[in-house]
């Protein structure tokens, strides 16, 4: 039996890397997508067996080749790259809010489309997006960002009611409060750490596992049944609200 193929974009460090390493630990050959090419062989070397694929996953050309390098249609994809620019959304540019649309949501269309089309052809294959629980319920300052996670859960839908019937399962992941990622320097300031701790019904922050944990479900058969899903994986965080209102 052939040795199965996972392609993890943003997978150079933080979620990524976990997921990454996730994958290569159950058996699935791995290909290491990151924009940061310096990042993407360290990480590629350090799984073995590897392949490192530096790519901008807005850059289609680019994509197309490095799937050629990879040399085969994913078993899985797991589309994780993504960027942030907080600010206000009255405040910041035109060109920072299209570049965090084009990198967190055109991307994984990108990345999907052309995967989607090989998994099509062959008649099975999962697809896992990485969300975000501001696509849920927004925090000030995400502005594009959460924009862009929102999109992309119904994105998954989309591609969940086209591929279904070709055996292809399509599912996305919604972190919470992680710690690691984009969110570590967030997280070194020990008040807010405390604060968003405490805020979490389960008292304690996610972790990169947590998320590679969920992905890695959905990539198996025990979520055979499971499609067009988005998966919070949060802690209780987003169900939390009312709990930390006090009554009279």
């Amino acid at each position: 039996m052939a040795q199965k193929l996972a392609l993890v974009t943003g997978a150079g460090n933080g979620i990524g890397a976990a997921i990454a390493a996730a994958a290569r630990r159950a058996g699935y050959r791995v290909g290491v997508m990151d924009a940061n090419a310096e990042a993407a062989r360290a990480m590629a070397s350090q799984l073995g067996d590897a392949i490192a694929l530096p790519c901008d996953v807005t850059d289609e050309k680019a994509v197309d080749a490095a799937l050629a390098t990879l040399g085969g249609t994913p078993d899985l994809l797991v589309n994780n790259a993504g960027i942030v620019k907080f600010g206000h959304l009255l405040d910041i540019s035109v060109e920072d809010f299209r570049r965090v649309l084009d990198v967190d949501l055109v991307g994984a269309y990108i990345l999907s489309r052309a995967v989607g089309r090989g998994m099509r052809e062959r008649g099975h294959g999962n697809i896992v997006s990485i969300s975000s629980i501001n696509a849920i319920t927004p925090s000030l300052g995400t502005n594009a960002y959460a924009a862009a996670k929102g999109g992309l859960v119904v994105l998954t839908k989309l591609l969940a009611l086209e591929l279904g019937q070709y055996g292809v399962r399509v599912n996305s992941v919604s972190p919470g409060f992680v710690d690691g990622g984009m969110s570590t320097a967030v997280f070194a300031n020990t008040k807010i750490r405390e604060l968003r701790t405490n805020a979490v019904p389960l008292r304690r922050l996610g972790s990169v596992e947590d998320i590679a944990n969920a992905v890695m479900f959905l990539a198996s058969d025990a979520s055979s049944y499971i499609h067009g899903q988005d998966l919070g994986v949060d802690g209780g965080l987003v169900h939390s609200l009312l709990s930390q209102i006090p009554r009279a």
